[in-house]
């Protein structure tokens, strides 16, 4: 199936709804049944067919086809936000005494899910820098049920070499699952290298106008089907069918976004990697990037995130320098159509930072769909401050 039938066309059945070209927004809790026996005949299939919306809703289900097809996997679940994606994909892989291997620094709450909670129910983790599979390998222990991959992950950029990590894994029996956030299955496929489940913070790219609140699980009929009956279902935490319709909406636009997103970021990166007051930029095509080989190897596009490192030791100076951005919103999160900048200093709670710390001098910055020419401009203005 190409890009274009998946976005406009898969699982859309127009003829069932007036030959509307948008899917409805089926905007119902429950379902009825013509008789009991349809009723008692429904019952065991409530993965496949809609009984109740907290399980199965027709809306939600056309983007389930969407995203499965669009990753290259047998089936995709919907979750109301990237962390729930990720939390019930790991509990649902592990039991107590079992353990995880995960790459070092991923995002923030799933550092929390690992280092906080799971620990709670006897299931602990080791985290490893993970640019080399050696180290995934020596980590590995009897109990070790899930290696957790975040390739690149969202502020620094390091990545793992995917193909190797999926072999090393199914030689002992370990489920792998990825963050594929950064890359999208445009740029990336996990599926294809080797990998289980592969999730997503839908808010980013797939969602893409900064008004959804969504997370995607995608792997095999059988894990959807695992994680359906347990997790997903025990623990609710599904997306309403208003904002399934608003990601079905956002698809549509997916490839022309991240299209316009990388081309404006890679002018900006040249830009900024010439600048005397930037540090070092990160962004995974950067030809100071140490993995530039292996991120050209397994990514076929790089999207619209990159951080810099600005040449100060003054948290007063970065902070000085982001308050003087006009084009770019201070904001968490990215994959929306506005350009937002991301400063780590902003999490020195009371300004200040221990001596030989470097980590508050780093900015990320989500490159949205405004004209390059404009973003530079805003740039050069604000580093001028500093």
């Amino acid at each position: 199936m190409d890009i274009s039938y998946i976005l406009n066309e898969l699982g859309e059945e127009r003829s069932q709804y007036f030959n509307a070209v948008a899917p409805p927004i089926i905007q119902t809790s429950n379902f009825m049944f013509p008789d009991v026996e349809t009723m008692r005949r429904m019952f065991p299939h409530e993965f496949e067919l809609p009984i109740y919306t907290r399980g199965n809703n027709p809306t939600v289900e056309i983007l389930r086809k969407k995203l499965a097809a669009l990753e290259g996997s047998e089936d995709a679940l919907v979750l109301a936000s990237g962390s729930a994606a990720i939390a019930t994909a790991v509990i649902a892989n592990v039991n107590q005494g079992d353990h995880i291997v995960s790459v070092a620094k991923p995002y923030s709450w799933t550092t929390k899910l690992m280092q906080n909670f799971l620990p709670r129910f006897g299931v602990t983790t080791t985290f490893v820098d993970g640019t080399d599979v050696s180290q995934f390998e020596s980590a590995i222990q009897p109990n070790t049920k899930v290696i957790y991959l975040e390739s690149p992950n969202t502020f620094t950029f390091e990545l793992q070499d995917l193909a190797a990590v999926a072999k090393l894994a199914k030689e002992h029996g370990i489920v792998t699952m990825i963050d594929n956030s950064y890359s999208t299955a445009l740029y990336q496929k996990p599926v294809e290298l080797g990998i289980d489940v592969v999730l997503y913070s839908a808010s980013k790219y797939i969602g893409g106008h900064s008004d959804v609140v969504a997370g995607v699980i995608c792997g095999t009929k059988e894990m959807m089907r695992k994680i359906f009956y347990s997790e997903y279902m025990t623990l609710g935490g599904i997306i309403s069918p208003m904002n399934a319709w608003l990601m079905i909406r956002g698809l549509r636009t997916l490839p022309l976004r991240l299209e316009q997103s990388a081309r404006t970021a890679a002018e900006v990166v040249a830009y900024l990697e010439n600048h005397p007051k930037v540090r070092r930029v990160y962004f995974p095509y950067s030809k100071t990037n140490p993995q530039l080989e292996l991120a050209k190897r397994q990514m076929s596009g790089c999207g619209g995130l990159l951080t810099i490192s600005l040449e100060t030791d003054q948290i007063e100076v970065v902070d000085r320098f982001a308050n003087s951005l006009k084009r770019f919103l201070l904001g968490v999160s990215w994959g929306g159509h506005e350009s937002l900048a991301f400063p780590a200093s902003s999490g020195y709670v009371d300004g200040t930072a221990q001596p030989g710390d470097t980590g508050f001098n780093l900015i990320r910055l989500y490159i949205g769909l405004e004209e390059p020419e404009g973003l530079i401009a805003d740039l050069k203005q604000a580093l001028e401050h500093i």
